[in-house]
């Protein structure tokens, strides 16, 4: 039986699904890998405050589909180096993360699927470095451009992203959620439908939280200190985004606004999904994401 607290690929209790740990772009990586060697690549982006867990559903029926899955823990999360500094997680590192992890499979591109902050890391790939994307996922995040400029001008959607603004304080976030055993990651957890996270899924989180917070955090504060703005806007690759359209923290005006900057662009809405609705509707996000790849 698969240990409820440990936090690597063992969890899945498939031995078909293994960690290995990848140097790249200066920092070692935990990444959980799937299938063949030889079958096109697809790499699978967590968000916060999640690991390589928040795909562990998409990550068989991918492989069964003809795909070779890679699915990192990003830095500063879980098993993945923690570099010092807020400067070390400016977007232009954590994307040429990706690009050194596709590197490393030895390819020059493969197909990238993102959520929430892994989905803004892919559109940073694609727009930064459009020759290392085949297709790109995003699920529940919008184009940078059109984020940006639905906080500055829509009040419910700033009221809606508070929690940056906190998560920007120095040291206190982190002290907070450890005083309070991670309550509000777990509540944000729990926003989704119910039932959709189980009791072992939360320790198995909370395991992860505990191997260092601050990293994960750093990635909000170098979003506020350093603008790092991609040099182009339009987004070439074969685009599919799929929205929950429940989400708390992100208006759902902001789907068909992204798509609008994609030459290649779908939207598949989930009416009943949240933020969390790779969890809540797994089976459904993995097909569309499978006939997409396809």
């Amino acid at each position: 039986m698969a240990d409820r607290t440990a936090t690597d690929a063992s969890v899945l209790d498939d031995p078909a699904i293994t960690s290995e740990y990848r140097e790249v772009n200066g920092v070692r990586l935990h990444v959980v890998t799937a299938g063949d060697e030889d079958d096109p690549l697809v790499v699978l982006l967590h968000g916060f405050p999640e690991f390589w867990y928040g795909w562990h559903r998409s990550i068989a029926p991918l492989v069964d589909a003809g795909y070779r899955v890679l699915v990192p823990d990003q830095r500063g999360y879980n098993r993945s180096e923690k570099p010092d500094g807020v400067r070390n997680y400016r977007i232009t590192e954590l994307s040429g993360d990706i690009v050194g992890l596709i590197d490393s499979a030895g390819r020059e591109s493969a197909h990238v699927v993102g959520h929430d902050w892994g989905a803004a890391v892919a559109w940073d790939l694609a727009l930064r470095h459009p020759g290392s994307v085949d297709r790109l996922g995003i699920v529940n995040v919008p184009h940078p451009t059109v984020f940006a400029e639905t906080l500055t001008s829509n009040p419910r959607q700033l009221a809606k992203s508070w929690y940056m603004l906190f998560f920007h304080l120095p040291r206190l976030p982190e002290w907070i959620q450890q005083r309070v055993d991670y309550r509000q990651f777990v509540e944000s957890l729990r926003d989704a439908k119910p039932g959709t996270f189980s009791e072992t899924d939360i320790e198995r989180y909370r395991a992860a939280w505990d191997r260092g917070l601050t990293g994960m955090i750093n990635w909000y504060r170098a979003v506020f200190r350093y603008r790092e703005e991609p040099p182009r806007e339009r987004v070439t690759a074969p685009t599919l985004v799929v929205w929950g359209e429940r989400d708390e923290y992100l208006l759902a005006e902001m789907a068909p606004e992204s798509v609008a900057y994609c030459d290649d662009g779908r939207l598949e809405r989930v009416p009943e999904g949240t933020h969390w609705v790779h969890h809540e509707y797994p089976d459904d996000v993995t097909d569309y994401i499978i006939d997409h790849l396809r």
